[in-house]
Formats: C-alpha cells, sequence, structure tokens
C-alpha cells in the first residue's frame, strides 16, 4: 500500500539535492557553482492513526500531521 494521505492526497514527491563549491562573493570570491546534483524524495510526515469516517465506521489509515493539526480528521482515541 502506498503511503498517501486520505484526507489531503499528500504522497511522496521528487527533488534534487545540491552541492555547491566555491567561496562566496561576500567572502571575497568568485561565487559559489553547483558541482552535482542527486535524485532524492521528500516524503511527507505521515502517521497511522485509527479515524471515524463519514458512515460511521473506524478505520486505521495513514494521516498527515498537517490535516490532525488542522482539524480535518476526526481522531479516535481508545
Amino acid at each position: 500500500m502506498a503511503r498517501i494521505c486520505i484526507i489531503t492526497g499528500k504522497a511522496r514527491s521528487t527533488g534534487c539535492r545540491i552541492i555547491r563549491r566555491g567561496q562566496s562573493k561576500k567572502s571575497g570570491g568568485i561565487g559559489t557553482h553547483v558541482v552535482k546534483r542527486t535524485k532524492r524524495l521528500f516524503k511527507p510526515n505521515l502517521q497511522r492513526i485509527r479515524v471515524l469516517l463519514p458512515n460511521g465506521q473506524v478505520k486505521r489509515a495513514w494521516v498527515a500531521v498537517k490535516a490532525i493539526k488542522a482539524g480535518l480528521v476526526q481522531k479516535i482515541i481508545s
């Protein structure tokens, strides 16, 4: 099962880790330059919690912490 938030639809996204070399212009150099880009993944902050669905059913699901803090999901504690 993919780790995707059932409320917001957040999933992992791709990006780059950028490596820069050189002395900055502020320090008296000629500036920094990009020398390498490495692919990486940005993963959302997901928690597996018990959720009350609209039809009254209780289910464990992956939910983004941002959705929990915003009150978009009713969390069941017991």
